[in-house]
């Protein structure tokens, strides 16, 4: 048993820089919010962020993506369409965040450099929404193999991920009833289809 080292880090701190990090992305976008500004925001050194994310990207992707915490993914109702539609609203309302909106294109650029930094937010964010959405459709389709009800939830997460970040990103919340509505539908439409 080893005792640690230093002094116990400060929560507080942790706080203040992932609030810092959030203010600054709404104010001056991905590209304004660097590590100097948000330490100086948050009452910090550079050191004291380092030692938390190793990297910008790191911290963004907890300031954006930690906080604040979607809305609980409904369970099944056995209502394919009601469901759906309860999901589009959810991964909107999220993605439609000012600091996530502003987070985005910046770190999109960041996995397009480094797929490793993608695959981590992938196996931190996603696995346990893409099971959740594989209940949905296996309660809606229970008649399919599971082999066939895992390539459906692919293709319905993947399309209900793409639709929502574009359009969160794009015209944000703006007719969000209609859009909530339509892509629900498409969803639906594509986890019914047959060969």
């Amino acid at each position: 048993m080893t005792a640690s080292v230093g002094r116990p880090r400060n929560p507080a701190k942790d706080v203040a820089v992932l609030q810092a990090t959030r203010e600054l992305l709404v104010e001056a976008g991905y590209q304004g919010t660097s590590v100097m500004a948000i330490a100086r925001r948050a009452g910090v050194g550079a050191p004291t962020i380092y030692r938390r994310w190793p990297t910008k990207e790191s911290l963004v992707e907890d300031a954006a993506f930690g906080h604040p915490q979607p809305a609980p993914l409904p369970r099944p109702t056995g209502e394919l369409l009601a469901d759906l539609r309860s999901w589009v609203a959810v991964f909107l309302d999220w993605l439609a965040d000012p600091a996530i909106r502003a987070a985005l294109p910046g770190l999109l650029t960041a996995y397009h450099r480094d797929e490793q930094i993608y695959e981590r937010l992938v196996l931190r964010a996603e696995a346990d929404v893409r099971s959740l959405m594989g209940e949905l459709l296996g309660s809606a389709l229970p008649d399919l193999p599971r082999t066939e009800i895992a390539a459906r939830t692919d293709v319905v997460f993947d399309f209900l991920v793409a639709a929502t970040v574009v359009r969160a990103m794009t015209r944000g919340l703006l007719d969000r009833d209609g859009f909530c509505e339509r892509t629900a539908r498409a969803l639906r439409a594509l986890a019914l289809a047959t060969e």
